[in-house]
């Protein structure tokens, strides 16, 4: 059963406390790309989804570190509980879509760290990345009414479907492919 994901202001706190200069939501992306692209899941993940070595190891049991330990276990959970860190329902439409789109932006930066520039990828999952970083170039919407919700939580579970399938083809299949050799 995979962990659940600490509360977004918790690791809203933790990003402004290292002075970071990227929000809880992109930060989590970024785990996840890194995660999904074969990067380790190591205390030092910090500097490297962040791409800076002078970031220190997260502090065990602290936020970053149970975000990252959640991620682990949502993304290799096998009745699909991954989660997005994203503002709650209750926020506003522009708050939360430009949240999923900053994910977006975070998790093209760490899958690219981790897989390189041209990873093996099946067709279906270099669609979705390619659809991952339209939304990354996307810009929150100001206001919106039901059809705008609905549309949101549709491009939110294509991103969680999108992340599962490339964690597939760059973690998974060459973690597979290693126990059969």
């Amino acid at each position: 059963m995979p962990l659940d994901l600490p509360a977004l202001p918790e690791v809203e706190a933790a990003c402004r406390a290292l002075r970071i200069g990227v929000g809880a939501s992109e930060l989590h992306g970024a785990l996840c790309g890194w995660l999904a692209g074969g990067g380790a899941d190591t205390d030092r993940w910090l500097g490297q989804v962040l791409a800076d070595d002078d970031l220190p190891a997260v502090a065990a049991d602290g936020a970053l570190d149970r975000l990252c330990k959640a991620s682990v276990t949502q993304l290799e959970d096998r009745s699909f509980g991954f989660e997005l860190l994203l503002p709650d329902e209750n926020e506003a439409l522009s708050e939360r879509s430009g949240a999923l789109f900053d994910w977006c932006r975070g998790f093209l930066g760490g899958f690219g760290l981790a897989a390189g520039a041209k990873p093996a990828l099946s067709e279906e999952a270099g669609e979705a990345l390619a659809d991952l970083a339209k939304l990354a170039a996307a810009s929150p919407q100001e206001e919106g009414d039901e059809e705008d919700e609905a549309a949101l939580a549709e491009i939110e579970e294509f991103v969680r479907v999108a992340v599962l399938l490339l964690h597939g083809d760059c973690a998974l299949g060459p973690r597979h492919r290693q126990k059969l050799n």
